[in-house]
């Protein structure tokens, strides 16, 4: 009866600790994947065409090769991170039209108010 409590608990151990080490790892995508998810996010909730979706699509990837690029050159900081993010965003607004350009602003301050939210926790 002991060796089988014993057996338990060291399975128990092992499947804990199998569970622990894939928690927080997700699928690593491609740059290509992630722009064009965020694109067609942008494109749900402006009701963009289809030219402008592409147009879009382009900006986030170009964003997230110079974020790739000063990552692999050690270069990432705050500042400069912030500086790249709000030139996409101009980017982006250049895009828009003003009924979009107004959904954006909205978007992007729902978004602010839920990263602050959390932030808190």
């Amino acid at each position: 009866m002991k060796k089988l409590l014993i057996i338990c608990g060291l399975l128990f151990g092992v499947v804990t600790f199998a569970q622990a080490q894939n928690a927080g790892h997700k699928k690593a995508e491609s740059s290509e994947a992630k722009a064009k998810m965020k694109a067609e996010k942008l494109a749900q909730k402006l009701d963009l065409n289809r030219d402008q979706t592409k147009r879009i699509e382009d900006i986030y990837l170009e964003e997230s090769m110079s974020m790739a690029k000063r990552n692999k050159e050690g270069m990432s900081n705050k500042a400069e991170m912030m500086k790249i993010h709000e030139e996409t965003d101009a980017k982006i607004r250049s895009e828009l039209n003003e009924s979009q350009k107004q959904k954006y602003d909205a978007w992007k301050m729902e978004n602010e108010k839920h990263m602050k939210k959390d932030g808190k926790k």
